[in-house]
Formats: C-alpha cells, structure tokens, sequence
C-alpha cells in the first residue's frame, strides 16, 4: 500500500465534525464494508444469516450449535469496529464475543485484545468485559468489566479495537472506555503478532454468569447477536510467513497513530475518566489479592482506587433505573418469544435453501 493506501487509511478515521449528541466528543467516521469484502464464516454455519445487501449479520445460538465469523486477512495493528445489537430478555450464560486474535496460530504465545459481552438473568444488565493479552500470557489476565449506560439490545452501538505499536484502546460509541499504552516492562505481555479479527456468539454456562450459578435456558432462544457497520483497517500479514508488508505498512501505522482517533486528547481522557466512574465495576488494577503489586501498565488512580474492594471489584452496586416490569409484560414477552422463534425458524429453512 502506497501514498494512496495511505490517504485512504488517514481518510476511513477523520472524525466527523460533528459533536456525538452523548458523548460530547466527535463522532467516529468510518468506512464500511460488505461482509465477503473482509470476513467469512468460522463456525455454525447454519446459523449466520446475512441481510440481503450483505451489510449486517446475525449470529445464533441455539441448543445444536453457536457461531462465529473471521475477518479474511490477519492484521499487524489497525482500527476494528463494529454496531452490534445484543440478545435481549434472559441471556444468562450467553457470551458474544467481539476480539482480535492469532490463538489458531500461535497456540501457546497467542496475542489477544477482546470485547467479551456477559449475558445476565432478566433485569439485569449486560456486562462488557475488555482484555489485553499478549505472547500467551494467560496467567496474568488483564480483564475490565463494565456495565453499559444504555440497553445494548434495543438498538446499534459500536464497538472498537484500536490497536497500534504504541497503545492499545477500547472504544464504545465514540468514547474510549480504556486506553493500555506499551511499556518496557510489560516486555512480551504487549500483543505484538499479527492477528485476525473474530466475532462469536456461544454458551459459557459454566463461568458466564454469578460464576456459572445461571445457565443458558434455551426456552428463551435462538439467542441473536446483529453486526452491522463493519470496519477494518490495517496493514494485512503475509499469511505463510506471518510478518507485515515493509514499508507501506510503516507508512501506514505512522498515518494510523496520527490520525484523529489514535490521538488521545484531554477531552476523550475526561470522557474516560468519566465513563469509568460511572460504569466501571472491575478492574485488575485494583485486585490486590491477585497482584498484590500492580502490573507496570496500571495507572492507579487514588481516588478511583478508593472505589475498589482489594478483590477488585466496586465496593457498591450501580444502580440503573429501567422501565417498571408488570405482570401482564411476563405474557407479552412470552409471545415476543415465540414469535422471534417463528420467524428464527423461517429464516432456518431459507438458509437451508441457500448454500454459501
């Protein structure tokens, strides 16, 4: 990729100049793509169903199976992002996983960066779970968890992975909601391979959710997982010898690390630090009882240390104030269900008419 590839990179990741109406920050402007432009099926096939125009894609779990997608190239850095609408009603034990990885690779020294989404009983929230992995260092998780200030199943958000030489950054809506920069003492711990991009939807009732105490209850499936706006930018990896293209990718990581959404101005930190009191109700930094000395990237912040319990976890309950549930909304929501399995069902028997 040359200048041309450049300006496109520089150009796919101008912020809008417009003001995001939440947020207060300019919004993310990006390019999106059809679904074979970058990705392909990795699992459950039966259960991914693409719309006509091939711009969004659901994602199923039922009882035989869940599914996953996988962007077509590997990636060394870049920008990854995705509107993803998540499963509503009883989701315990439902995880959608947005994440880049290279595990099918390097099975024993993979790199990870991943958006986890935790499904809960009904009245509760999602939970959104972050995590930086790097060279296999399993033993040494570095897992965030978030509730969101919004119902991610009643409409898109987006979600994104910025990923440079330099730093890594999470991205809900148009605000960071955590930023880990590279240090020499995080050594190998900082993702450094290339690596492609997954999106999944499976059952994790074992860990899931409250530990495992809730397990999926398929009554309430299929469970849907939508992903629309499909972003990905990055300079691809020669998939034989698993190094990046000289040049034009330094040409393109220089553009990627100056362009307008890898710079972290003093209004996305108070954007950060704002969303983090708010919504943040885990965080390894804080967890004492497992690293009573704080991993080198941890940037201790006393007065939101002070929230913390020495498990890391918040010392309080958030709480959200939702829409009041009556006795008569059990029946409605009981033919929503069924009415969603209807048509989930359909959909089944068209895509079995249809091959690949």
């Amino acid at each position: 990729m040359a200048a041309g590839a450049v300006a496109a990179a520089t150009a796919l990741l101008v912020l809008a100049a417009a003001a995001a109406a939440v947020s207060g920050l300019p919004a993310i402007n990006v390019t999106a793509m059809v679904f074979e432009e970058g990705y392909a099926p990795l699992f459950g096939q039966d259960n991914i169903l693409r719309s006509a125009d091939g711009r969004t894609v659901s994602l199923l779990l039922d009882r035989s199976t869940g599914s996953g997608f996988i962007s077509s190239s590997m990636y060394q850095h870049g920008f990854f992002s995705a509107s993803i609408k998540l499963p509503s009603d009883y989701t315990a034990g439902v995880v959608v996983a947005f994440y880049t990885s290279n595990g099918d690779v390097f099975e024993k020294r993979h790199d990870e960066l991943d958006f986890k989404f935790l499904g809960n009983i009904r009245g509760k929230p999602w939970r959104v779970q972050t995590n930086v992995y790097g060279n296999g260092s399993v033993s040494r998780g570095r897992e965030e968890r978030y509730v969101l200030p919004f119902d991610p199943t009643t409409e898109f958000h987006r979600y994104s992975i910025l990923w440079t030489a330099a730093a890594v950054a999470f991205y809900v809506d148009d605000v960071p909601v955590r930023e880990v920069r590279r240090s020499p003492a995080m050594s190998g711990d900082f993702p450094s391979k290339p690596m492609s991009l997954y999106a999944t939807v499976w059952d994790a009732s074992t860990w899931a959710t409250s530990g495992g105490r809730h397990r999926v209850n398929y009554r309430y499936g299929p469970f849907v997982a939508s992903f629309t706006d499909l972003a990905l930018l990055g300079c691809r990896a020669d998939p034989i010898r698993m190094v990046a293209g000289g040049a034009s990718c330094a040409a393109d990581e220089e553009a990627l690390r100056a362009s307008d959404v890898a710079v972290m101005t003093v209004e996305k930190q108070q954007a950060m630090r704002r969303f983090r009191e708010q919504n943040m109700v885990y965080s390894y930094c804080y967890d004492t009882l497992r690293y009573p000395a704080a991993l080198p990237e941890c940037d201790v912040v006393e007065s939101e240390r002070r929230r913390f319990r020495d498990s890391g976890h918040l010392r309080f309950a958030l709480r959200r104030r939702g829409p009041r549930r009556s006795s008569r909304g059990a029946a409605a929501r009981r033919a929503v269900a069924a009415a969603r399995a209807a048509a989930y069902r359909a959909k089944k028997q068209a895509a079995d008419r249809t091959s690949w």
